[in-house]
């Protein structure tokens, strides 16, 4: 087993373990009337209502999760019938879901993801009371558990790397096969120390950013450096916030009033820009985003850092097409969950279409399609895609009996049911 030195750690507060596109906020300026047409137009243009043609079980704390052509149910513990926590796994075929197996959780707490990677199904939650994270990993033909491990597994290429964010001395960050848990090779380092860039198979690289001295890129999957550079010579040792995005290290300065941009391959400055209080960036098409702490957006020319343009309106992109970006908007609904959506052009920033309130359903796989659903009378839930190149929503499927908590994957959709279970349909 290799060793990667990475240097001296410092402890702090563990991170977020799923890094979330910034949720809609800010004041209302939408009116019930408006609201209202959308809704009932949306409705006369839906297909025919179809009841969920397939149910799960389920209780209320009971979540479920997408892989392929299964349904991974998360049942919690029932003290009073002496059950502790199971996992369930169903596959969907033409007729009925069927249960494939049912193991028994180590420990208690709450599942945070569950996904399948190379003949083994991974499962990442909070041990009993919340109070540290753990992966799991089981046989994906017969449920049997085969390793589990402290701390948060991502997806890393053909192995997890893993990280133990509740640090209390000095833990390894490692990169493990998904088989057996082994450790193929490690490096010491806290959150603080640490952020992980993500590509298409999942983490590709870590980049050490100490409080002095030299910031460090590695390569995820193999563990070799990549390139070391010290970006602040002479300075006294200070930790500052970064951002990764678009291929770069984004260092806030200045009291959080610029952004330096650095190529994370080579560590060379690119750039640097007066954006104030920024609190997220992303790509988005062919320009970087940058979402304000307080509200608002910038649009970037990641080769320069040429600010195209700036709206107050707009706090986050989701996706990108044709030209064409979905952004959620400062809206805050006045009743019940959803975001505000809108689409603009990529190049300006200048609207195209309000879309309204959607709740955007979470993807536990992507394949390149955003879905939202709508709430709409008698226990029923419109089902959209949202596509910036369409410039409005696409309504797929109302689905009958669905009160929302929904999920998707590459073929499935999964929604919290009107009998406390889940409703499962495909995706059209």
């Amino acid at each position: 087993m290799a060793v990667i030195d990475l240097g001296e750690l410092r402890d702090d507060a563990p991170p977020d373990p799923a890094r979330r596109r910034p949720r809609a906020a800010g004041r209302p300026f939408r009116s019930v009337a408006v609201l209202l047409v959308a809704l009932v137009t949306l409705a006369a243009a839906a297909p025919p209502a179809l009841p969920a043609a397939r149910t799960l079980s389920g209780g209320p704390a009971s979540v479920a999760f997408v892989s392929g052509d299964r349904v991974y149910v998360v049942d919690p513990a029932d003290p009073q019938r002496g059950v502790g926590r199971q996992l369930v796994a169903y596959r969907a075929g033409e007729g009925p879901p069927r249960a494939l197996w049912r193991t028994a959780l180590p420990g208690a707490g709450s599942a945070i993801s569950v996904w399948e990677q190379d003949g083994s199904v991974l499962l990442v939650g909070r041990t009993a009371g919340d109070s540290a994270y753990e992966t799991a990993a089981f046989d994906a033909r017969t449920g049997r558990v085969t390793w589990v491990q402290p701390g948060v597994g991502f997806p890393a290429g053909e192995a997890l790397l893993m990280q133990v964010p509740e640090v209390t001395d000095r833990q390894p960050i490692r990169r493990v096969a998904v088989s057996d848990g082994r450790t193929l090779w490690s490096a010491p380092g806290t959150p603080d120390d640490v952020e992980l860039s993500f590509g298409p198979s999942g983490v590709d690289r870590l980049v050490y950013l100490p409080a002095a001295g030299e910031t460090t890129v590695y390569d995820a999957v193999s563990g070799a450096r990549r390139v070391a550079r010290d970006l602040r010579p002479g300075d006294l040792p200070t930790r500052q916030r970064t951002l990764l995005a678009a291929g770069m290290l984004l260092v806030v300065g200045d009291g959080g009033s610029t952004v330096t941009a650095y190529e994370l391959d080579t560590l060379r400055r690119r750039w640097t820009a007066a954006l104030p209080l920024v609190g997220y960036a992303e790509r988005c098409g062919g320009l970087l985003c940058a979402s304000g702490q307080t509200g608002g957006m910038w649009g970037l020319d990641p080769a320069t850092g040429e600010v195209r343009w700036t709206d107050d309106r707009w706090v986050g992109a989701l996706s990108a097409t044709g030209g064409r970006l979905l952004v959620a908007t400062g809206i805050a609904p006045d009743t019940g969950a959803g975001t505000g959506l809108a689409v603009i052009e990529e190049a300006t920033g200048r609207l195209v279409a309000d879309l309204g309130v959607w709740e955007v359903v979470q993807q536990d796989e992507f394949d390149g399609r955003l879905f939202g659903v709508r709430r709409i009378r008698n226990s029923r839930l419109l089902l959209a895609e949202l596509d910036p190149a369409a410039g409005r929503p696409e309504v797929r499927d109302v689905l009958v009996g669905a009160v929302g908590d929904c999920r998707t994957g590459a073929e499935l959709l999964v929604c919290r049911h009107t009998n406390g279970g889940f409703g499962l349909w495909r995706l059209p």
